[in-house]
């Protein structure tokens, strides 16, 4: 009997080529079947990788992932190694793989990951706003009411969260989000990431929605501050001292007792230190 073979995602550059791993380029010089989002898309990074794959490319995208499935895993249970690939970024986020990996999971193939840039964690790193919990949204429903039903049902949410927008529906978008989270909250549009014209613009709702109102190009990912959780803050900043004073390390004081009071975790660490005299 025939080893089965092994389903690899493959993390692409969201911009430079140079960002390519060599982990990358070797997955795909050693692939014998790469399934590409575009593979016009894909055969021009490896042009910009000098690199000539001899595997079988295959166009694997939202529209033919569901009849596409099939075929490839007869391909790993023949014994190959298929390669995932995407326009960029990793494969499955946002982006084709999630039947594919499911299926492969479910029929014992083994799956694995070049790990590469994201767009998510790139946008939320630079960001400037909470990084210690997040969450991820993606793309909102397109039509208005769906799309403004999500967004109320986050209004509460008090991790920081990230979402992926086209250009032409960026000023909608964040419109509807200024009435369901409040003209105030703080957001970040990430603009072309790692790439010439990248652009990190850092406002309010309000604010970024007036600039969107002219004319924005590129690929976008938009991370949003969650809801400043109400509680007793000072009461939480008395109980992180006397755990402190009872022996228990600060971070340690900080987490139970913001959970405990609803604080914010990051304000009662800043408190619990300001109080100590360290800043």
């Amino acid at each position: 009997m025939t080893d089965p073979g092994v389903l690899v995602l493959a993390g692409t550059p969201i911009g430079h080529a140079e960002d390519a791993s060599p982990a990358l380029l070797t997955a795909l010089t050693e692939a014998d079947v790469i399934a590409a989002e575009d593979t016009r898309r894909f055969r021009d990074l490896c042009r910009r990788l000098a690199i000539n794959p001899t595997a079988t490319v295959v166009s694997f995208f939202d529209g033919n992932e569901g009849g596409r499935v099939a075929a490839l895993i007869d391909h790993l249970e023949a014994g190959r190694r298929v390669v995932v690939v995407s326009d960029a970024g990793m494969p499955a986020v946002s982006d084709p793989g999630y039947r594919l990996v499911a299926a492969a999971a479910d029929a014992g193939i083994r799956v694995t990951a070049v790990p590469g840039p994201s767009a998510v964690l790139t946008a939320l790193a630079v960001s400037g706003l909470p990084t210690d919990r997040f969450c991820f949204e993606g793309f909102l429903p397109r039509k208005g009411g769906e799309r403004r039903a999500r967004l109320a049902g986050l209004a509460a949410e008090p991790r920081t969260m990230v979402f992926f927008e086209a250009p032409h529906r960026l000023a909608v978008f964040l419109a509807d989000a200024e009435a369901a989270l409040g003209a105030d909250r703080r957001a970040v549009v990430c603009r072309e990431l790692t790439k010439t014209y990248e652009e990190v613009r850092r406002g309010t709702l309000a604010e970024l929605r007036g600039w969107a109102e002219g004319e924005v190009r590129g690929e976008l990912t938009v991370v949003v501050e969650g809801a400043q959780v109400s509680g007793d803050p000072e009461g939480a900043l008395a109980a992180v001292q006397a755990a402190v004073a009872s022996g228990q390390r600060l971070s340690e004081a900080v987490a139970e007792v913001a959970a405990a009071h609803g604080v914010p975790r990051r304000q009662l660490y800043d408190a619990a230190l300001k109080s100590r005299g360290e800043r």
